[in-house]
């Protein structure tokens, strides 16, 4: 029997429920392919915060450092809105992502046949179907750039700087690739180039990386175009590359195309096997200890972490079809709820997945 590390970080608000949730599937799962998962919780986010005074305490990096993989929940919540940019729960994700080597963002954006409707496009759109994968570059770029506060002619004045260097930009190219080559061989490069000089450097090192990838078709988009044509056509895209600022805005974009940003795993990942999972979501501290989240996110993110840091495929299919059967039977949590369907909650969705599988 197969053992492997997860450092799990449950996080603030709805992260906690749906956490819990995703590991009693993970568990299941882990079973039936005779694997056991050792499981280590540690604090990061808001709930850092209160125990030990910062987000990211050292002792959590370190226990993430040391696993096959981590399940993260979402962090943060307007308690901790008041404190200074260093000090709030999302410093904990950058401290993470650097910490860990994580450069590079996956997303999928997928809309399940049975969640149509709640889709807010017209079904002339969507009828095409969705199947995008964002690759979003996350160690670089405005998010880790210098930045600061001055007097410029008597006015305060604030600068943030975008900074991406060859090496950075040819490393998520080649994600990006590898990725279209499993699927539509198709991508879309997403920049500010007329305006941008960093914008012009990534077009320069993709042309680069994309001789090596003859059979995968290569063109670009800018970010405000792109913006634009994942409402109006998003069937058009298969695998988008793009920066930490632009993948930041367009991923959460393209994830209400779905219906619901409560459906849309991600991991974040580098060049081995070791990724960091999550759903895209909030904490949604509004509805959180109410029984009212929707897990399915964390599942999927689940479901990424056997396929990519653990290599069990078929777990992660098992996992998928599981999550899609429910959908069919017509179950469905508050956020994708419509007429004709069984709304449930948190605790329940998770028992039809695991009566599924």
């Amino acid at each position: 029997m197969k053992e492997y590390d997860i450092a799990v970080i449950p996080g603030d608000g709805i992260g906690v429920e749906v956490t819990a949730v995703a590991l009693k599937v993970m568990e299941k799962v882990a079973a039936k392919h005779d694997v056991k998962l050792n499981f280590t919780e540690v604090l990061a986010g808001g709930c850092a915060i209160d125990k030990y005074g910062e987000p990211l305490p050292a002792a959590t990096l370190e226990t993430c450092q040391h696993s096959d993989a981590v399940l993260l929940g979402a962090v943060g919540g307007p308690k901790w809105d008041n404190l200074g940019g260093n000090q709030r729960p999302e410093k904990a994700l950058l401290g993470l992502r650097s910490g860990l080597g994580l450069y590079a963002n996956l997303r999928p954006v997928k809309i399940y046949d049975a969640l149509k409707g709640a889709s807010p496009l017209k079904d002339s759109i969507i009828a095409q179907g969705v199947d995008v994968l964002i690759v979003r570059e996350l160690t670089g770029g405005i998010y880790f750039g210098d930045r600061g506060r001055t007097t410029v002619d008597g006015y305060a004045t604030a600068y943030d700087s975008e900074v991406y260097n060859e090496f950075e930009i040819a490393r998520i190219a080649k994600n990006a690739f590898e990725a279209a080559l499993l699927r539509r061989k198709k991508v879309t490069l997403v920049d500010k180039a007329n305006i941008l000089e960093s914008s012009r450097l990534w077009r320069e090192v993709v042309v680069k990386v994309a001789k090596h990838y003859p059979t995968v078709e290569l063109n670009y988009m800018y970010v405000d175009n792109a913006a634009m044509q994942l409402v109006k056509n998003p069937a058009q895209f298969d695998v988008i590359v793009t920066s930490n600022m632009f993948g930041d805005i367009l991923s959460d974009e393209a994830s209400m195309i779905t219906g619901s940003i409560g459906m849309l795993a991600s991991s974040s990942v580098r060049e081995d096997s070791f990724g960091m999972y999550e759903p895209i979501h909030g904490s949604a501290p509004d509805i959180a200890g109410q029984d009212l989240a929707n897990p399915l996110a964390q599942i999927l993110s689940a479901a990424m972490l056997f396929e990519f840091s653990l290599g069990l495929s078929a777990a992660a299919r098992e996992i998928e079809t599981a999550v899609e059967s429910v959908l069919k039977r017509g179950y469905r949590t508050g956020d994708i709820w419509t007429q004709g369907t069984e709304k449930v909650g948190t605790k329940r969705m998770g028992e039809l997945v695991l009566a599924a599988l």
